[in-house]
């Protein structure tokens, strides 16, 4: 292959920034795995709160917000803001089947009766974004900082239920200055997390208290509702929580003025004025609020404000931290799943439960974990994003890289009690509507034919992909050896054998060429061989069962009715399905090799070798590969003669698993060539799309098919006029692999610039569905610019050469880190886990060997530096 990596002395990549103005669609995700989130904006808002165990991006829990207060005696000065930036026209930042720009109008209100600050500048590297606040009328500069624990391959810690906020105040004036910053929240416990809160009201509430808790220098504002069953969909726990010494609350109150003015009404205190009060006294302050109520009453909720006290020396700063936890254990069966209603389950909404409440018993413990665990928390959080940015990869390329990480710690995932995994396509809102509604899971669950694109998962978090293969080998595989491409929760339910399913009817044939692939991976990624040997009599099956329903005849093609992830029927003779099987078929060799099949091995070599030449013969006009029709093959959601943008999604499996070419490498090229030339668009002005738009205006993006020389079907194939950025990160990497970097780089400039926070939100890719599970193709960019192959059933870890000053990220089941060019040498570096190396490969070349490193330990390989040095 080309060497297609960066010729000139790397620099560490710095995040953009962008002005609330202009990022009107950013709103970054703040949760763990499986915990639901909330997410922050640029303007310095919290929205999309979706806490409650199903997906609302439109989720909103009035009257949360943050706000400061600043006083100076001399001069005389004294304001108060929201600590939100003034919102926009809405219908000045309105893009098809996106909501992420969308502002609730409580705060539109809030806002436009109360001052919020003048501007806000946004900087984000997921997990971890920055507000700047910009008012030229405060004497100080206030920033924040807001992330939520993320470090690969750290299930545990990736899981917490919790938002963390930094806020740093800085003295700008030449006189000392004293504030109060306040963070409020909606006690929302017994919402169903649906339908939106009328203020304080809402179905489910009723009965909710507050009250506060003093220790180690924190103040706790605990949110509970006593009155609802243990097992209520709604009972659970909140906790808002900040470190400033000095912390008056107002427990409970009903409208924003109320805890705003409660600010204005503060009075400095220091140590000596508390030490002898009660630590659940909620204000100590003589002159302060004595009022107090108890459970709110039917229909109604409370809310709840801490207000931490802060003093700055001019041109010094000050930090105050706050964290929001939360408990929502009993997750049901809250979706509408394929296959129609079953009328023996009755009435019965299935308990699912939620694996992050069985780790702590409430979100007080929780509270408890990240204020003991918070500076080592941040610190493994942020060894991650600083070494994404001290590498060679452009400062784009970071940016929509960490983002990936943010598809699967949305709800678009969640870990049931017992443990397991379970993912939707996505979260349904403005691209679900038409046909699914605006709340909840899109397209339940473990697609497997959507997920045959997702690589970021696997990479960051191995253990989830495994849970899902053996999910599908365990419950899904039917006895004869198909496996559906969706699956029944419970998983005790029966199981899709029998019944049309939907996106497509009958099993998706992608899907289950995708579990051989995806297996073959996670042995590769680390599984280990004893549960290869497990799961290798259900490989077999299912790749027996599909050589003997679509190619029964052993021409080495598939032939018939394919359904597909087009949620249509495919037919015919068809790359996309071809190269799929051919390197589910060099997948499935190098696996019984592993199990000592060999004759298995040399059957679906036989299998691959005849089919390889007969698609290449059958389908490679010269310029792509096109798809040709049987006899009785249906013409209807067919291409026939079109450019598919993922005729060589199968060749992009092999390369990422370490396959080789399975057509001829010229083809491939030349196919992808044309791909580029054909499909991707610049300017969609005059382009009519009649189904969902995902790029429009004067932006770029890839179609799914084109039809260059005409030849269009009267009924084409499903979604062709649409832009999929899963396909768009399937066909980038895969250029990269074949040297193609300047068509790469048109494709990903498309795809970057539609979601760089003006139009679209960087941190949540659209197709059916927010955060679309599609969209982890993206995470095999990476994998391209570096050439980062892992092979733990060897412990081989294949790298190109960096460059100059440079490095790459390393990222293996067993620990991660970064090698880089050192002195002439190369420097491996494990920053988390243990890195366990037995041959290390450089551009082709064995550079060393037996190479065991635990966090924070170095070794050095050749150059001035020395070989084989490991320090710590």
């Amino acid at each position: 292959m080309t060497d297609s990596r960066p010729t000139t002395e790397a620099t560490s990549a710095v995040a953009r920034s962008i002005d609330h103005t202009q990022g009107r669609h950013v709103a970054m995700p703040l949760g763990g795995i499986g915990t639901g989130n909330l997410a922050i904006g640029a303007d310095g808002g919290l929205r999309q709160w979706q806490l409650h165990n199903i997906g609302n991006h439109r989720g909103d829990l009035p009257y949360s917000f943050f706000a400061v207060r600043i006083a100076q005696w001399e001069p005389p000065f004294n304001a108060v803001r929201v600590l939100q930036a003034p919102p926009a026209d809405p219908a000045t930042t309105r893009t098809p089947m996106v909501s992420d720009d969308e502002v609730p109008q409580w705060q539109r209100d809030l806002l436009a009766e109360v001052d919020g600050v003048q501007g806000t500048t946004f900087t984000g590297t997921y997990p971890f974004g920055r507000v700047d606040y910009h008012d030229e009328e405060l004497p100080v500069r206030i920033s924040l900082e807001a992330f939520t624990p993320m470090v690969p391959l750290d299930l545990e810690r990736s899981s917490l239920p919790t938002a963390m906020f930094t806020f740093t105040i800085t003295n700008t004036d030449v006189t000392p200055v004293h504030g109060w910053l306040g963070g409020a929240v909606q006690n929302a416990v017994g919402s169903d997390g649906t339908l939106a809160p009328d203020g304080v009201r809402a179905p489910g509430y009723g009965g909710n208290t507050n009250r506060i808790r003093r220790r180690d220098g924190w103040t706790d504002l605990i949110l509970e509702n006593h009155t609802l069953a243990p097992e209520d969909p709604g009972a659970g726990q909140m906790v808002l929580t900040a470190d400033a010494p000095y912390t008056s609350a107002l427990p409970q109150w009903t409208h924003p003025r109320q805890f705003l003015d409660f600010l204005r009404a503060r009075h400095p205190f220091g140590a000596q004025d508390w030490a002898h009060l009660p630590p659940t006294i909620a204000d100590p302050q003589p002159s302060g609020s004595w009022a107090a109520s108890g459970a709110s009453p039917e229909g109604s909720t409370w809310n709840g404000g801490l207000a931490a006290q802060f003093s700055v020396e001019p041109g010094e700063s000050v930090t105050v931290r706050f964290a929001l936890t939360w408990h929502f254990p009993n997750r049901y069966m809250n979706f509408v799943q394929f296959g129609g209603i079953r009328p023996e389950w009755g009435p019965t909404r299935f308990w699912l439960g939620n694996h992050y409440t069985t780790v702590h018993p409430d979100a007080e413990a929780v509270a408890t974990r990240v204020r003991s665990d918070w500076a080592e928390l941040e610190a493994d959080s942020r060894a991650w994003t600083t070494m994404l940015r001290g590498t060679a990869l452009a400062s784009d390329a970071v940016e929509h890289l960490a983002a990936q990480a943010a598809i699967v710690r949305s709800p678009t995932f969640f870990r049931t009690a017992d443990g397991h995994f379970f993912g939707f396509e996505g979260v349904q809102g403005a691209s679900t509507t038409m046909w699914g509604g605006a709340v909840g899971g899109s397209c339940p669950l473990n697609c497997t034919h959507v997920y045959n694109y997702a690589q970021g998962i696997a990479r960051l978090f191995p253990q989830i992909e495994r849970d899902m293969r053996e999910c599908e080998f365990d419950v899904m595989q039917a006895p004869e050896g198909f496996i559906p491409h969706r699956v029944i929760s419970p998983t005790y339910l029966p199981q899709l054998w029998d019944r049309v399913i939907g996106g497509p009817e009958e099993p998706a044939l992608d899907g289950m060429l995708g579990t051989v692939l995806k297996t073959y991976r996670e042995v590769r990624g680390g599984a280990g061989q004893e549960w290869l040997e497990r799961y290798w009599p259900n490989v077999e099956r299912l790749v027996e069962y599909v050589a003997a329903k679509w190619d029964a005849g052993g021409t080495g093609m598939l032939h018939g009715i394919q359904p597909s992830t087009h949620d249509i029927d495919l037919a015919g003779l068809n790359p996309f399905m071809g190269t799929l099987w051919l390197a589910a078929l060099r997948a499935g060799e190098e696996l019984a090799r592993l199990v000592g099949r060999e004759d298995v091995a040399r059957r679906w070599r036989g299998w691959f070798e005849r089919g390889s030449a007969a698609y290449d013969e059958a389908l490679f006009t010269g310029e792509y590969y096109v798809q040709v029709l049987e006899d009785g093959d249906p013409r209807e959601f067919q291409w026939e003669s079109g450019c598919l943008s993922d005729q060589l999604i199968g060749q992009w499996w092999a390369h990422l698993l370490g396959l080789g070419h399975i057509l001829p490498a010229e083809h491939v090229r030349t196919a992808l060539r044309s791909v580029v030339r054909h499909n991707l668009r610049t300017g969609f002005t005059d382009f009519v799309n009649g189904y969902r738009v995902f790029a429009d205006g004067d932006e770029t993006g890839l179609l799914m098919c084109t039809w260059p020389s005409g030849g269009r079907p009267e009924v084409p194939t499903r979604y062709c006029d649409e832009v999929w950025t899963g396909s768009e990160g399937q066909l980038a990497a895969h250029l990269i692999m074949e040297g193609l970097t300047t068509e790469a780089d048109a494709v990903l400039r498309g795809l970057r610039g539609r979601y760089d926070g003006r139009r679209r939100n960087p941190y949540n890719q659209v197709e059916c569905g927010d955060h679309y599970v599609r969209a982890l193709s993206g995470w095999s960019v990476l994998d391209a610019v570096t050439g980062h192959r892992w092979d733990a059933t060897s412990g081989t870890l294949a790298l190109d050469v960096p460059p100059v000053g440079g490095g790459w990220p390393v990222l293996t089941d067993g620990g991660w880190g970064e090698l880089r060019e050192y002195d002439g040498g190369y420097e491996l570096r494990c920053l988390g886990g243990e890195l366990v190396v037995e041959t290390l490969v450089l551009g082709g070349d064995r550079i060393d060997a037996g190479l065991r490193l635990g966090a924070g330990q170095v070794r050095r390989m050749g150059g001035s530096g020395g070989s084989g040095q490991v320090a710590g």
